[in-house]
């Protein structure tokens, strides 16, 4: 029986490739010169530090860029709030999202039923797999799946036939 995997996964590689290189712009931008300004990459977070809100801004923009351009999309970072801390610094702890959360595996599982094709969804673990009779109506899903907004990047792997 035919089938595929609804996934959302984001490339560590990447997210470390564009790190370095907002560091690196950081470090050479003239409007942070004299001012402590740091992009950590723990496990599954970046930590920001910077030395005001308009530094905090300037420096999400350029990652946000620097993110783009390794066609990683801005769904796969969750902003935490901003902290103040000592010396007039602003600190931000961003998590990266990996895989499908309970409650947005429903709602794609959801979506999915909403359609009435003849498929079956079910959420295994941190991802969703659609199978069907028919390998049209599994292309349909992806179609139905990429014009809806989950606010998670949706990856479609493993297609089985």
């Amino acid at each position: 029986m035919p089938s595929f995997d609804v996934v959302s996964k984001v490339d560590m590689q990447e997210i470390d490739n564009a790190v370095n290189q907002a560091r690196k712009e950081i470090e050479q931008r003239y409007d942070f010169k004299g001012t402590k300004n740091e992009i950590e990459l723990a496990k599954d977070a970046l930590n920001i530090l910077a030395a005001g809100d308009q530094k905090l801004d300037a420096v999400l923009e350029i990652l946000r860029g620097k993110l783009a351009r390794r066609n990683l999309s801005p769904k796969c970072l969750d902003y935490g709030k901003r902290e103040t801390a000592s010396h007039d610094q602003v600190r931000m702890k961003i998590s990266i999202v990996q895989g499908i959360s309970k409650e947005k595996g429903k709602e794609v599982v959801q979506a999915i039923k909403d359609s009435k094709l003849k498929v079956q969804a079910q959420i295994m673990e941190d991802q969703v797999r659609v199978t069907g009779k028919k390998i049209d109506d599994l292309q349909e899903v992806i179609q139905l799946l990429k014009g809806k907004d989950f606010d998670i990047e949706l990856q479609f792997v493993n297609m089985r036939d």
